[in-house]
């Protein structure tokens, strides 16, 4: 089956959202959602969130799903104010439990955060089935650029997260708690044995000077030319490349914010007795 696809590129974090569904009045998907975040007012905005609601409703779509690839750390989802708007179950990898066990030590959450899961709707085990509407989903857990990394198999189209970029951008850091380069290059080389027409579609593109934005490729696009992961790059050279690169590369700007929310499925903190959310900035850490 052939899903429609429809994408949302967010120019501020160069994160791509997608809408996924069958036809015009089945059910969908939200795949990766936006919530804006300025960071010098510190004030959230939903119009990236918005363009997706506007579609729903446009298509006439009922919302059965609002789905994480990963906990992001360059944006902040907006996966509650989606559900509070046209409904859904978010949902992310059973392996949030790890993320979460790492950021609550890491930013000193309170006491009673939970680190099982239960923000979310439901937590996808590896290789679970499940459904839009008609659509037959296979979760499929890709562990590299975190530990709980999760890529969606919907008919011919594959939404990777940040486990793949284009061919020419490569691959994600793993450089963050819990990343794991040599993980990474195993959880692409399953994804890469998809059939060759298979529809890629990424999270994120950093394109050079030479071309527009994209974030469509093929399985054998991907195989012949991705500068990190071609089937020409063997485990170890991966493995070298990768570390040496990571090392370079400065923090997202949007980290300490957006890890924050994310691991509790798009929701800020509860608020204070004062009716205010605060973030915390764990200094000399990260």
């Amino acid at each position: 089956m052939k899903p429609l696809v429809e994408a949302f590129f967010d120019k501020v974090t160069s994160t791509v959202s997608y809408v996924v569904y069958e036809r015009p009045g089945s059910a969908c998907a939200i795949i990766d959602s936006v919530l804006d975040y300025d960071p010098k007012s510190g004030h959230t905005h939903t119009a990236s969130a918005e363009r997706l609601v506007a579609f729903v409703h446009t298509k006439k779509l009922q919302v059965e799903w609002i789905l994480e690839t990963h906990v992001h750390a360059d944006h902040m989802s907006a996966a509650a104010f989606l559900k509070s708007k046209v409904g859904g179950k978010i949902a992310i990898g059973e392996h949030i439990c790890t993320v979460q066990t790492i950021f609550k030590k890491i930013f000193n959450l309170e006491s009673g955060f939970p680190v099982d899961g239960s923000q979310f709707d439901h937590l996808f085990a590896a290789d679970e089935i499940f459904y839009i509407g008609n659509l037959k989903v296979l979760a499929l857990h890709v562990p590299g650029h975190t530990p709980a990394d999760m890529a969606y198999l919907i008919g011919d189209a594959i939404f990777t997260g940040d486990s793949l970029f284009m061919p020419d951008v490569g691959s994600a850091r793993c450089d963050f708690p819990g990343g794991d380069a040599r993980k990474l290059y195993q959880s692409v080389r399953r994804i890469l044995s998809l059939p060759d027409e298979t529809r890629v579609f990424i999270c994120h593109d950093y394109p050079p000077d030479v071309r527009e934005v994209q974030w469509e490729s093929t399985i054998a696009a991907q195989r012949a030319a991705n500068i990190h992961l071609n089937d020409s790059v063997a485990e170890q050279a991966f493995v070298a490349m990768r570390l040496a690169l990571d090392a370079t590369l400065d923090m997202p700007s949007l980290i300490l914010p957006s890890l924050q929310v994310n691991i509790r499925a798009g929701t800020l903190p509860r608020a204070e007795d004062n009716g205010v959310s605060y973030l915390k900035i764990p200094l000399n850490v990260l």
